[in-house]
């Protein structure tokens, strides 16, 4: 079952003080990223984050579990209303993620 936009849209809106914030639709589902580093996945009307320490000192609740069969585990976020939590969770996330790779490596 795919998200559902209206979700998705809110889940963005809702982590937008982090930074710039965009969804890509990925395998009937979304990627969200901010600043260009890919934080998290909504699957299925749930939202997870990738896991960091940061991440995890922030967490009200700490549930890993995989966003769909097959992934790693991420965390769960199921409190997806508190507009400053999230993009504070969001921006303390991304200080840990590594910067995205260059597609563009060796062309001219």
């Amino acid at each position: 079952m795919a998200s559902n936009p209206d979700f998705v849209q809110y889940i963005a809106d809702q982590c937008s003080e982090a930074g710039e914030i965009m969804v890509k639709k990925m395998f009937g589902d979304y990627g969200i990223y901010c600043d260009g580093k890919i934080f998290g996945l909504i699957c299925d009307d749930h939202f997870f984050v990738k896991p960091t320490e940061a991440g995890r000192s922030m967490l009200r609740i700490i549930d890993l579990r995989p966003p769909y069969e097959g992934a790693k585990d991420y965390f769960y976020i199921a409190d997806v209303d508190d507009h400053e939590y999230l993009s504070t969770l969001v921006r303390e996330t991304c200080r840990e993620l590594p910067l995205p790779k260059n597609k563009n490596k060796g062309k001219c």
